[in-house]
């Protein structure tokens, strides 16, 4: 038997990461990755009418928060002490400058929209606040700060509340989360009221590595494909002679399915990078982030409706929470980032699924106009930058004008609470939808409005 160990941590369709991944144990009744399909035919719900036309969410967290006057709102005639070391440099829309860190993605800037003015009063700029304000839409009550752990009557994060509306039907996991943020657990990571179940399914390990694989869907090595072929077959031969017995249903549809799924080149195929020509796998950099965001290509290509990379990059330690030596960390980070956002983009609008694939970059909040004395910047949500493209976004926009300083709107703020509501209605989940906890006590999902100046 194949197994990870760890936390038991449950999906949205009832079955745990633990569990899906212990694919090996099969028995003449059935196979243990079935409980995945078999729980989501209870679990699931229908999927509502809405506005937006997205059938997947790639979402680009930059944990820490990026510094939005030296990525997508730069001030040029502002003091020495708050534009920084990076020039801005012109894009493929008239007009619209960002920063020189970031070239590639300046020449794809007629296919996403930025929102410069972001602006959060609430969390104070405490990373735990912001993490679960940026992911839930949602504000914490419990406690104002940075330690808010996991609870289980959090809000859910986004993927998770996607992955309950929009799960149903796939074989694979409805919200994988790649990389990690390498920080303690924090508050809005997983299914909160919605219970275990919504949980992501957690892929930690490095893409780019070259012995990288997923264990789920990797039959032991005393099983090959061959044998555990013919031990469905064998299996459908005793299901006929049992079926002529009342009550002897040995292999039920979703033990089926499991089968189907563990057997299926495709299923295999959505985590095999090394399928990937080497031309592209080196478009999107041939580092943990860049081959993270490639696979999340993959899996929204083969249905996943939310996929979650998180900034994971070993080249600074820290990542983009920027206190001390900008000028130096900076380039690093935004390096990969420039490469592997720009390369999804291209990839996407190539295989003509951009106008159905949400993506959105953004951090929990952005950094402080003011350099500090170590060459850093401190934590600032009430002003800071996102950037989206894609299903029901307008392209080559900019949203909102900041001050001289990059410190705070002056016209055009939006919410915390705005940018998830939006996510949603990208992807055709009203702003009024309601879900249940585990006491069927129904919840109103969003907190805003949808940002109608980015919408299409």
């Amino acid at each position: 038997m194949i197994a990870i160990p760890g936390a038991v941590n449950r999906w949205c369709d009832g079955v745990s990461r633990r569990e899906f991944l212990q694919v090996g144990g099969f028995g003449a009744a059935g196979l243990a990755l079935s409980d995945l399909f078999r729980a989501r035919a209870h679990a699931s719900l229908p999927s509502p009418r809405g506005a937006g036309r997205g059938k997947a969410c790639i979402l680009l967290f930059m944990g820490g928060g990026p510094p939005q006057m030296d990525t997508f709102d730069l001030k040029p005639d502002a003091p020495a002490e708050v534009r920084g070391e990076f020039p801005p440099i012109a894009t493929s829309v008239p007009g619209t400058h960002i920063s020189s860190l970031l070239p590639a993605l300046a020449q794809q800037a007629h296919r996403y929209a930025i929102i410069r003015t972001v602006s959060d009063e609430y969390t104070g700029g405490a990373h735990g606040q912001s993490v679960y304000l940026a992911l839930t839409g949602h504000k914490n009550l419990r406690v104002n700060g940075d330690d808010i752990r996991p609870a289980a009557d959090d809000y859910p994060n986004i993927g998770a509340a996607v992955a309950r509306v929009r799960g149903n039907g796939q074989a694979l996991p409805p919200h994988v989360w790649l990389l990690d943020m390498h920080r303690r657990s924090f508050a809005g990571e997983g299914g909160g009221f919605l219970g275990q179940p919504c949980d992501p399914f957690r892929i930690l390990q490095d893409p780019n590595r070259p012995d990288f694989r997923v264990q789920a869907i990797t039959p032991p090595r005393e099983v090959p494909l061959d044998r555990l072929s013919e031990r469905r077959g064998l299996l459908d031969q005793i299901q006929r002679h049992a079926d002529r017995l009342p009550g002897r249903r040995m292999m039920d549809t979703h033990q089926e399915r499991a089968f189907n799924m563990i057997l299926s080149p495709q299923t295999r195929m959505a985590f095999e990078l090394n399928a990937e020509p080497t031309q592209v796998r080196e478009r999107y950099g041939r580092h943990k982030f860049g081959q993270g965001v490639l696979l999340a290509r993959r899996l929204v290509e083969q249905g996943v409706p939310l996929v979650t990379v998180y900034w994971n990059g070993e080249e600074v330690p820290g990542g983009w929470d920027l206190h001390y030596r900008n000028a130096e960390r900076l380039p690093p980070l935004a390096g990969p980032l420039d490469r592997a956002f720009s390369a999804l983009l291209d990839d996407l609008n190539a295989r003509g699924m951009l106008d159905e694939t949400l993506v959105v970059w953004m951090g929990e909040f952005g950094r402080a106009p003011l350099i500090e004395r170590e060459g850093g910047r401190g934590h600032w949500g009430r002003c800071y930058s996102v950037v989206r493209a894609g299903a029901g976004i307008r392209p080559g926009i900019v949203h909102g004008r900041s001050d001289r300083r990059a410190a705070y709107p002056i016209d055009g703020a939006v919410s915390p609470q705005d940018l998830v509501t939006t996510i949603y209605h990208c992807l055709g989940i009203g702003r009024h939808m309601e879900l249940a906890d585990a006491l069927g006590r129904p919840y109103r999902l969003c907190q805003g409005e949808p940002i109608q100046a980015v919408l299409t």
